[in-house]
């Protein structure tokens, strides 16, 4: 039961909580204190493994931890900065301290001084016997940033249909994109949603943000002509007919108006990958095959297995018999060896997968492209999914992932999303979040973190109450910062950070400080400490990716037409009148159209038939996040040919087709890839970004 409002942690509670870095009250601005309900707190601390229900077990909770951060010699992971002085934990260690370090690749050494980049571990026996055990990360000072100003395109994956693909965008249709656009139109990159694998079942949940692994890509993305095995199929006449029923997907969606069925694209292409699986491996791919199921271990084991078990049993595991729920047990072991074909498959389809991932990264670079591909790291997982099977010592049961009531919300969010557990991470040297990121990185030019805030802390809401009734819980953010450089450093990657919205004070200047880019989108970049009008370009930041909008806002010619409040008002998501909600855009676009005007980045009015004025604006809007420091910028590719329509409205379930809409023009007609790069409208804009 939710407690009440005013019901507050105790002083025991509180200081109990801190020790375990959960809040007891959080700050939504400068001004204003919000308390956080005790039993937020007590939940919190319950998923953390600390019983803290009632006034004896938090004092006696509070005094076992007292008592092991008095006696402990090192805390569970230190981090070594490059070029910066050691760790306060080491400096601190009695006099006559012995460390022992073994490195990351098994060298043992004395002392802690000159080792190489990477995690090892360090063990201290102090003069009195006592010993410390700790993850020692060695990490680079900053991130790798990136070669040079360029602009590139944003699009999401699924909406970007050719003539080719099966019924929605695949990776074969962003290597053509990336090739044509760095190429032709001297772009630098191409980002796309999050492409992790998707929890299976009908009806799939659409959302690429609510994934069952993130570890592993989705092999519903798969060009599968492009597989090699593919030409060596016996059965032809099977693969003509899903060919045949492949087309009939695509065009309902390009000439009918149909929406993308992603769940009816994966029943053919499953069809076909399973008769392409049965064609042996020549040598030099099985070669390749077995180096990246060694290099990913029992976390590819236990995804392709959770696939094996999900297609007998459902896709909650939560729901399997009692042995299956744990990935270690017996029964799941027995479960392995009798569905052993099933994982085998789901294994090579995890490593197709990734070869065409790094195939379209490859295009990209080929193409002149200094960064390439920008993928998408989502905040978290599906309960339901994989990794939250695999990983459950990791994730804090009964808690999910949200955020707390602000100007736009005020009712919270709850985002369905079990979080990790800190301290466990901790004690494993973060090696989930290390392996994760290793995934990533072996086919981005670059990363986009989702909600960068969740390094440093996230709003976790207890199972049944509503958002308003969570808490903080925080990171070792400097942990976690110092990982994200090390993989990013290896992998010559940047980092793109979503800063968006409320973001705790500090950790901008934070991320900066270790070369993170942060995310500025025009709308939202006014003087909000002075007069709140437009922030001219020159007080934009350098460090950043640059947009006009994103998946989840309106596109650019909604906005200047006003589209999307008719939108929102069709689909009774309004909080005031039409009129209100209408006046208000017009005058925030008019004071935006006024500013472009005086810098003179737009002719007003402009000439020429109806519907110029509209793409001049656009081009207008980009002319100006030129004119800003902005190392990255961005084009949000529907904006290219006049799209209205956003691929995500925040708010909305059933009521609107969030992600399944294909790119469109200003008429609501898709358009293919082979028309979108022949779009006169789409290179008139670019041309201004060249």
């Amino acid at each position: 039961m939710a407690a009440a409002p005013d019901e507050h942690p105790t002083a025991d509670l509180a200081r109990l909580a801190e020790l375990h870095g959960v809040a007891t009250s959080y700050r939504p601005a400068p001004d204003r204190t919000v308390q956080v309900p005790a039993s937020a707190v007590t939940a919190a601390l319950a998923a953390l493994g600390v019983h803290a229900d009632g006034p004896d077990a938090v004092r006696a909770a509070l005094a076992a931890r007292e008592r092991e951060l008095r006696e402990r010699l090192l805390p569970p992971t230190l981090v070594q900065w490059a070029g910066a002085e050691p760790p306060a934990a080491l400096t601190a260690l009695p006099a006559g301290t012995r460390l022992r370090v073994e490195t990351e690749d098994g060298q043992e050494r004395d002392g802690a001084g000159d080792l190489p980049l990477g995690v090892h571990r360090l063990t201290a026996t102090a003069p009195d016997g006592r010993t410390g055990e700790t993850s020692l990360v060695v990490a680079p000072d900053r991130l790798p940033a990136p070669p040079g100003r360029s602009y590139g395109l944003l699009v999401q994956l699924y909406s970007l249909l050719s003539h080719r693909s099966w019924g929605m965008g695949d990776l074969a249709d962003l290597a053509e994109l990336a090739g044509w656009a760095g190429r032709t139109a001297g772009a630098g990159f191409v980002q796309v949603n999050p492409l992790h694998a998707a929890v299976p079942g009908a009806p799939t949940d659409p959302s690429p943000y609510r994934p069952s692994s993130r570890r592993f890509p989705d092999p519903v993305h798969l060009r599968i002509e492009d597989v090699p095995e593919y030409a060596y199929v016996e059965d032809r006449e099977r693969l003509g007919g899903l060919l045949e029923r492949a087309g009939r997907l695509r065009a309902a969606v390009l000439e009918k108006g149909a929406l993308i069925d992603r769940d009816a694209v994966w029943e053919l292409k499953r069809e076909a990958l399973e008769l392409v699986a049965r064609v042996p491996l020549g040598p030099g791919r099985q070669a390749a095959y077995d180096a990246f199921r060694a290099a990913h271990g029992r976390a590819l084991d236990d995804h392709a297995t959770w696939c094996a078990l999900a297609e007998v049993h459902g896709s909650d595991w939560h729901r399997w018999p009692d042995g299956l729920r744990d990935p270690r047990s017996a029964a799941t072991a027995r479960a392995r060896g009798e569905l052993a074909d099933r994982v085998e498959f789901h294994t090579r389809l995890a490593w197709l997968t990734d070869g065409q991932l790094r195939a379209a990264q490859r295009a990209a670079r080929e193409a002149g492209m200094p960064v390439g591909i920008v993928h998408d790291l989502a905040v978290g997982v599906h309960p339901a999914g994989a990794d939250a099977w695999a990983q459950q010592d990791v994730f804090a049961a009964g808690m999910s992932v949200g955020a707390p009531p602000d100007a736009f919300n005020a009712r919270g969010q709850d985002w369905g999303l079990p979080p990790w557990r800190p301290d466990r991470l901790a004690a494993t040297g973060h090696a989930p979040y290390r392996d994760l990121l290793r995934a990533l990185f072996r086919y981005a030019g670059a990363l986009r973190i989702d909600h960068v805030m969740g390094l440093f802390r996230l709003w976790w809401v207890p199972q049944g109450s509503p958002p308003t009734d969570g808490t903080y819980v925080r990171y070792d953010a400097d942990a976690m910062l110092a990982i994200l450089a090390l993989e990013a450093a290896r992998a010559g990657a940047v980092v793109i950070g979503e800063d968006l919205g409320t973001v705790e004070p500090g950790v901008r200047e934070t991320l900066q400080r270790r070369g993170v880019l942060g995310t500025s989108v025009l709308w939202f970049e006014r003087d909000w400490e002075g007069d709140g009008h437009p922030l001219p370009p020159e007080r934009w930041r350098a460090d950043c990716l640059a947009t006009a909008t994103t998946h989840d806002l309106p596109p650019t010619a909604a906005r200047l037409t006003g589209d999307h409040v008719e939108l929102r008002d069709r689909l009774g998501l309004l909080t005031r009148s039409a009129a209100e909600e209408r006046a208000e855009a017009a005058a925030d676009t008019a004071e935006w159209l006024a500013l472009l005007g005086s810098l003179g980045l737009l002719d007003s009015p402009a000439a020429g038939p109806p519907g110029s004025d509209e793409e001049e604006e656009i081009r207008a809007v980009h002319r100006f996040l030129l004119r800003t420091p902005a190392r990255l910028i961005g084009v949000w590719l529907p904006d290219g040919v006049g799209d209205r329509r956003p691929q995500n409205l925040p708010g909305t379930w059933d009521q609107y087709p969030n992600w399944r809409l294909p790119v469109a023009g200003s008429d609501g007609r898709p358009v293919p890839l082979e028309e979108l790069v022949a779009s006169p409208r789409l290179r008139a804009l670019l041309e201004v970004l060249r």
